[in-house]
């Protein structure tokens, strides 16, 4: 077995643990509200959950050739450079989980690839473009839509509930939250199992098992778009229930009504970018979506406290994880050589 190889099966084996790791990290984006509303227990959420990710998954490849291609130049990227990338962004991921903290798997990748990039090829390696574009941008508009769009959608819901009473309306939307919460995990699916298919397409690239089109393009193999899935919804299906916690009663305490319109407007949005190929952090827009919902209630329904906390983790993702994949990079770099 030649060296190539083995570090190709490496990288694989990582990637795969990052995705089962997101799975049960950010599985809380997905069931967090129809839990503390009490709609489903947590075994239930997070079996229900685990399917509607799996379908997810499948529903495309934008984002995959996004993180593929799109951020740095492939034919600059060498195994040892995707694999540092991984390894920063699974210590990131448990870090924050330990913490109980919903930071972006998303942003732990991308800040992982261009660290690494950046000690190996250089500045010359960065699509600069499409980084802005679908992710700097998306990084600080996502949260405030998050925020605006669930605050509207909870004032639209409160001027057309107003008169109905407050034990129908929940006894109703308890119900309607199996919907709203199935299709938060159908978006995650869509947006977050795509990034590790594009990392593992960019490794096949690397070494050459895979090869680009004369224009330049290329397909995810069908067996990476089938394995990421499955991984996913086998992280999902182990839950986490940590980040549950916090998003879930930390933030605010939730009705269904409340859960509803939190999941309705997350998931438009998750959906909306995983068509355009937007790597989006389904964390930040979870969190906020939920933010907004509150404060239609009155500003200290929300806890900011906790949400300074959280912001914090979301601020600090990408250059931590470019510090921890660069520092990964030299050391192997040195004792390899």
């Amino acid at each position: 077995m030649t060296m190539t190889l083995i570090l190709l099966i490496s990288v694989i084996v990582v990637a795969l643990a990052f995705e089962y790791i997101n799975g049960f990290h950010d599985c809380a984006n997905a069931i967090a509200t129809v839990v503390s509303t009490k709609v489903l227990s947590p075994r239930q959420a997070v079996m229900y959950g685990a399917c509607l990710e799996f379908t997810g998954a499948l529903t495309g490849t934008h984002v995959a050739k996004t993180i593929g291609s799109g951020i740095v130049n492939s034919d600059m990227i060498t195994l040892t450079v995707i694999f540092c990338a991984l390894l920063a962004a699974v210590l990131w991921n448990l870090f924050t989980w330990v913490l109980g903290l919903p930071s972006s798997s998303s942003h732990a990748l991308i800040g992982g690839l261009l660290g690494a990039a950046l000690m190996k090829a250089g500045i010359s390696c960065i699509h600069f473009g499409t980084l802005l574009d679908k992710v700097i941008i998306p990084m600080f508009t996502a949260p405030i839509l998050g925020f605006c769009v669930g605050f509207t959608v909870m004032l639209i819901m409160i001027r057309v509930l107003w008169k109905a009473n407050p034990q129908s309306v929940n006894k109703r939307f308890r119900k309607l939250q199996l919907l709203s919460s199935g299709m938060i995990a159908l978006s995650h699916g869509s947006n977050d199992a795509q990034k590790t298919m594009g990392i593992i397409t960019l490794a096949l690239l690397a070494c050459g098992y895979l090869h680009k089109s004369p224009a330049g393009d290329f397909d995810i193999p069908v067996i990476v778009i089938i394995v990421c899935a499955m991984t996913m919804a086998a992280g999902t299906m182990n839950g986490g229930y940590k980040i549950i916690k916090t998003m879930g009663h930390k933030i605010i305490k939730l009705k269904p009504v409340h859960g509803f319109a939190a999941e309705i407007s997350s998931a438009s949005l998750i959906l909306t970018a995983s068509h355009c190929g937007i790597p989006l952090s389904t964390t930040h827009i979870v969190s906020t979506a939920i933010m907004g919902v509150g404060s239609t209630l009155h500003a200290h329904a929300v806890k900011w406290r906790m949400v300074g906390n959280i912001v914090t983790a979301w601020v600090l993702t990408i250059p931590a994880c470019m510090i921890l994949s660069a520092t990964i990079y030299t050391v192997i770099y040195h004792f390899v050589k």
